[in-house]
């Protein structure tokens, strides 16, 4: 995994050659997050959104083998050990980008409490739960997925 800080101190690009590698650095990421932060994982199917999230919710203390793609579940949560919610991780893949679809989830406040991550943000969610971490996953020509992270606070 190659790794170069860009533009602001808190940013930074990768370089994963893995589905481990790209879980391993959402580990990593993990434990800079706090139970306030809303990650909005952007790119393409097949990007790596999914494995991240996997890699981000065992850092935050989840069993990652329980972490898949929301995709027809809407919400999915993930709790540690002891029982309690570590990350919820949102797919709106299939949800229209309607704000009256995100409040028939209950959100934000269905949010409340845990990390959040977000895959396939529309115009609805970035109003009703703004990010506080953007990451953008490319799939590169080699197989290789470039990762960039931006921080918004």
């Amino acid at each position: 995994m190659r790794r170069e800080t860009v533009e602001r101190p808190r940013d930074l690009e990768i370089l994963s050659r893995s589905e481990e590698e790209t879980e391993a650095f959402g580990r990593e990421l993990a434990t800079e997050l706090s139970s306030d932060d809303v990650v909005y994982l952007i790119g393409e199917l097949g990007a790596g959104k999914t494995a991240l999230a996997r890699g981000i919710a065992a850092g935050l203390g989840a069993a990652p083998r329980e972490v898949a793609s929301p995709t027809f579940a809407i919400l999915n949560e993930y709790a540690s050990p002891g029982g309690s919610i570590v990350m919820r991780h949102l797919d709106l893949y299939r949800l229209a980008d309607r704000l009256r679809d995100l409040e028939v989830l209950g959100l934000p406040a269905a949010a409340a409490g845990s990390a959040i991550a977000v895959e396939w943000p529309g115009a609805a969610i970035r109003e009703t739960l703004p990010s506080t971490v953007e990451i953008l996953l490319t799939a590169e020509a080699d197989g290789a997925r470039r990762i960039a992270v931006r921080r918004r606070r």
